[in-house]
């Protein structure tokens, strides 16, 4: 799965949270950053990871949770992680 199609499933899945002001998803990078560029609270970003779990369908462990950064790009990288790491069982 390429970088721009995860970009595009997670702006999908950004729709659908409801502290984020659809706006602000015009234009998201790699580079954007939850809680600075899309005013996410750090608390939402549990129920994204749980959306994005579901959205492509893996799971996250504890530890990919506790050290998912807060830019678009960390859990791009996370989620290809993931998927690698489920291929490799």
């Amino acid at each position: 799965m390429e970088r721009q199609e995860i970009l595009d499933g997670l702006i999908e899945v950004l729709k659908t949270i409801r502290t984020i002001d659809p706006e602000r998803l015009v234009g998201v990078t790699e580079e954007t950053d939850f809680l600075t560029d899309l005013s996410t609270p750090s608390t939402e970003l549990i129920n994204i990871a749980a959306k994005v779990e579901h959205k492509f369908d893996i799971e996250f462990d504890d530890d990919d949770i506790d050290h998912m950064g807060s830019k678009v790009k960390d859990i791009i990288d996370l989620i290809i992680m993931v998927k690698a790491r489920g291929e490799n069982e």
